[in-house]
C-alpha cells in the first residue's frame, strides 16, 4: 500500500489492517432503526445450534444508510449483469428445467479425464 500518495480534496485514503482484511462471515442480517440511526447486526447462524451470535454491529445515520442502500443496489445490478453474461457465454449442458435452480451439479466436481 502506498502511504504517501497525494490526494485531492475529494479523496480519502482508507487503511485496511490485515486482521480486518480477513473479514467476518455472516449469513443473517437484522436491521433496526430509530429516528436518528440505523443499526445493522450481522449474525452467523450455525445449523443445529440453539443460539446465533452477533459477529458485528454497524450503527450509521439515515443518510449514510441510504448511501449504503444505493451502493448495494448498484453493485447487485452489476453482479446480476455479470452473472447473466456468464450464463449466456457458458456452453449448454442439456440440463432439464427441473435442475435450473441448482447451485452446482455433481459433474462440476468430477476431475476432467477421469472415468
Amino acid at each position: 500500500m502506498e502511504e504517501n500518495k497525494p490526494t485531492n480534496n475529494n479523496e480519502i485514503q482508507v487503511e485496511l489492517s490485515e486482521e480486518m482484511a480477513q473479514g467476518t462471515y455472516s449469513n443473517l442480517a437484522i436491521i433496526s432503526h430509530s429516528p436518528s440511526e440505523f443499526i445493522l447486526d450481522f449474525i452467523r447462524v450455525v445449523p443445529g445450534a440453539p443460539k446465533a451470535q452477533v459477529k458485528s454491529r454497524i450503527i450509521m445515520t439515515p443518510d449514510n444508510a441510504h448511501r449504503l442502500f444505493m451502493a448495494l443496489q448498484d453493485n447487485l445490478r452489476k453482479y446480476e449483469a455479470m452473472l447473466a453474461n456468464a450464463r449466456t457465454a457458458a456452453p449448454a449442458n442439456n440440463e432439464s428445467a427441473a435442475g435450473e435452480g441448482k447451485t452446482a451439479n455433481f459433474q462440476d466436481f468430477v476431475p476432467k479425464g477421469d472415468a
